[in-house]
């Protein structure tokens, strides 16, 4: 094999290397640009969830809270009306399946801290008895639920707070022993510390 042969063969043999080379460097750095643009979609997803997730609150305008009466999973009906004299917080929640929103329940009644302060907790569903008693079951919550249509939910306000559009989300109405609604907040997050729920209830009363 002459001199010229081997060179050129040689001279081949490196100008495959450098391709192969080429090929791997801008396989790596396209699979760079897309961890880095995955990356990217990963922060604005989270972002947007946290955005969408922070909780928003508003002082009510002093005006009566609309009135209402609803059968309760107890079999009785309760009215607004009933708890006159004192304070009231309506817990509306997404109910049946929400294990976040029992639990939430589960925490107040736990806490002693509305009882001292006279404040009535009482939540709001729109489920039937038999939909929802299951869940109070796990989380051994005891409190009577008030079972809406979805009348009640609307009237607060309350519908498309959460992940689904024709449900309450997980949000809170304080009314005061005269009536009145103070306060209102909603929580996409499912949840707020009762602790939290008490200082917020009564630094408006």
């Amino acid at each position: 094999m002459s001199t010229k042969t081997q060179q050129a063969r040689r001279q081949a043999h490196v100008a495959q290397i450098r391709l192969e080379q080429q090929r791997q460097e801008h396989t790596e750095r396209r699979r760079r640009l897309l961890g880095l643009a995955g990356l990217l979609v990963l922060v604005a997803l989270v972002t947007f969830g946290l955005w969408q997730a922070r909780p928003s609150t508003s002082e009510a305008g002093g005006g009566a809270a609309p009135d209402f009466t609803l059968p309760t999973t107890t079999g009785q009906s309760a009215s607004l009306a009933d708890y006159r004299g004192s304070p009231v917080i309506l817990y509306f929640n997404e109910g049946a399946g929400c294990g976040s929103c029992t639990q939430q329940m589960a925490e107040i009644e736990k806490h002693p801290g509305f009882a001292e302060a006279g404040i009535v907790v009482l939540p709001i569903v729109m489920n039937t008895a038999a939909q929802i008693q299951g869940d109070l079951d796990t989380f051994g919550v005891s409190t009577p639920y008030l079972l809406d249509d979805g009348t009640v939910s609307q009237a607060y306000g309350t519908l498309g707070e959460g992940m689904h559009a024709g449900l309450p989300g997980h949000g809170f109405v304080l009314v005061d022993e005269d009536g009145v609604q103070r306060w209102q907040g909603d929580y996409p997050s499912m949840w707020l510390d009762p602790d939290d729920l008490l200082r917020e209830a009564t630094s408006r009363l």
